[in-house]
């Protein structure tokens, strides 16, 4: 047995899991903690705990509401909407928080509805990746210091709420260290609810809004849980105390076996492999693939590994950051040519101390340097190897489904959203076609009877809204709207 070999084959799937950007050193030791985790995986671990109705706790929000405007961040641009930063408590006696930051829709916001962005790893941020770098207001610049609009942000057409979960993620954090270590799908689900309760005290006139629920990568996890908690409580409660319409998820970690097959397959499709590599992958490796494989398994998994590791894996076609030195004079920008080295500027604009003061973010309860995905969370505790009963249980409580895939991510890529989605056994309802946006195609959709939409966004890597934000714009419009995407049409 090779052991190098099984553990850079995990390494492959364990980027499913996490966001390893930045700070790579400490971030390669997270995927090796949850490396324990995916090569040992008992199911006795799962989490199965209900949060009770009568155990939502809901705190006094009288003033923090006001307390959380946020006036302007450092080096932003004159905007139009209004935006707020703050804490929301979980557990009192714990002295568990999570931050979050929201941007109200541009005006008018009245009938525009409430929008929730997950960022996935788990262990990475909401702050850094959905609202810096995918969908949010502002892009960071190459002086890491100033920010500059993204014309193709989601407070579009939606109030949009970025929530940094669970504990010891971004900004969010716990007093009691062992939460850390008890971190998992149910907790985090729970937590999240709590937390929205909560919000939605302090935000009294989003309680009756249309909800919707979005993220990517390992929030294929989040968001469905997220959205069977609040369906459990609104049923519970005989109450629909959060007006849950829809989720929609991206380059999404769905169903472990499916999300392993699906990546070689794509690698091998897309000329990154060879014929030899994919042959005895198939033959040999068993999925999911947990590290103790055949040698002749190991010899696919080792091309693999090697045949990677000068690419951008989560955008086969994207450029890599070589220089992550901050500039004197910001860059040339364009919102269309993501810049492979923003993790960088993102990193040293949230760690400025006027920065994390304007967004009302209290580092000093967690007593280490932000960073983009945490250090804390050591072995997740898994609720299951599968999402897909959960989607089906969604569909049938009449809650629109969307999923999406760049097409260019290598890391969740669109094979296995396909194999994965395949397994639901749904029956067609219009059959796959090619989308547009302003006259250029978008990528291709099928939709499903029961409420379900997969869509693909041409020339996206796993980050759909960093590379192509007005293509994202547009399926989140269609997705909030109940719209089907428009179809192409033939060029003359």
């Amino acid at each position: 047995m090779k052991v190098t070999l099984a553990i850079s084959s995990i390494v492959i799937y364990i980027l499913c899991f996490s966001m390893l950007r930045i700070n790579a050193r400490q971030e390669d030791a997270l995927a090796l903690l949850k490396l324990k985790r995916r090569t040992n995986f008992d199911a006795s671990l799962v989490q199965e705990s209900e949060l009770a109705v009568n155990e939502v706790k809901i705190f006094s929000q009288k003033g923090l509401k006001e307390k959380d405007l946020i006036e302007m961040l450092p080096g932003q641009p004159h905007v139009t909407f209004t935006q707020y930063g703050g804490y929301v408590t979980i557990d009192e006696t714990a002295g568990r928080a999570f931050y979050y930051y929201f941007t109200e829709a541009e005006l008018p916001k009245g009938s525009k509805p409430l929008l929730l962005w997950l960022n996935g790893g788990p262990g990475c941020s909401s702050l850094a990746y959905g609202a810096m770098e995918e969908l949010g207001p502002f892009r960071v610049h190459s002086d890491g210091k100033t920010l500059y609009p993204n014309p193709y942000a989601w407070n579009k057409v939606a109030n949009v709420l970025f929530l940094e979960s669970p504990a010891g993620v971004g900004f969010s954090y716990s007093n009691r260290t062992s939460d850390y270590d008890k971190s998992g799908d149910k907790m985090t689900a729970d937590d999240n609810y709590l937390f929205l309760v909560n919000w939605l005290e302090r935000f009294p006139e989003y309680k009756n809004r249309e909800f919707y629920i979005s993220g990517e990568s390992f929030a294929g996890h989040y968001v469905p849980q997220l959205a069977q908690t609040i369906l459990q409580h609104n049923k519970n409660s005989n109450n629909n105390t959060i007006n849950l319409k829809g989720i929609i998820i991206g380059n999404a970690c769905l169903n472990w076996v499916t999300d392993d097959l699906g990546v070689y397959d794509y690698l091998w499709t897309h000329a990154i492999i060879s014929d030899e590599a994919i042959n005895n992958i198939h033959k040999y490796c068993k999925y999911p693939i947990i590290g103790d494989e055949p040698d002749r398994c190991s010899d696919g998994l080792d091309e693999v590994d090697n045949n990677t590791k000068s690419m951008d894996t989560y955008n086969i076609y994207a450029p890599l950051c070589l220089d992550k030195n901050l500039t004197d004079t910001p860059k040339e920008t364009s919102i269309f040519n993501f810049d492979p080295c923003s993790d960088h500027y993102v990193y040293a604009y949230l760690n400025n101390p006027d920065v994390q003061k304007a967004l009302h973010a209290n580092v000093t309860k967690l007593n280490y340097e932000w960073s983009s995905c945490s250090k804390l969370l050591k072995d997740w505790v898994y609720s299951s190897r599968t999402m897909l009963p959960i989607l089906k249980e969604l569909m049938a409580n009449r809650i629109r489904v969307w999923v999406y895939s760049g097409d260019t991510d290598s890391v969740v890529p669109v094979t296995s959203t396909r194999y994965s989605l395949n397994l639901l056994n749904l029956t067609s309802k219009t059959p796959w076609y090619p989308w547009s946006v302003e006259s250029e195609l978008g990528g291709f959709a099928l939709e499903y009877k029961g409420e379900m939409t997969f869509a693909t966004v041409r020339g996206a890597g796993h980050e759909v809204p960093s590379y192509q934000p007005l293509r994202a714009l547009a399926l989140i419009k269609h997705f909030l709207d109940g719209t089907p995407l428009p179809r192409a049409q033939p060029q003359e």
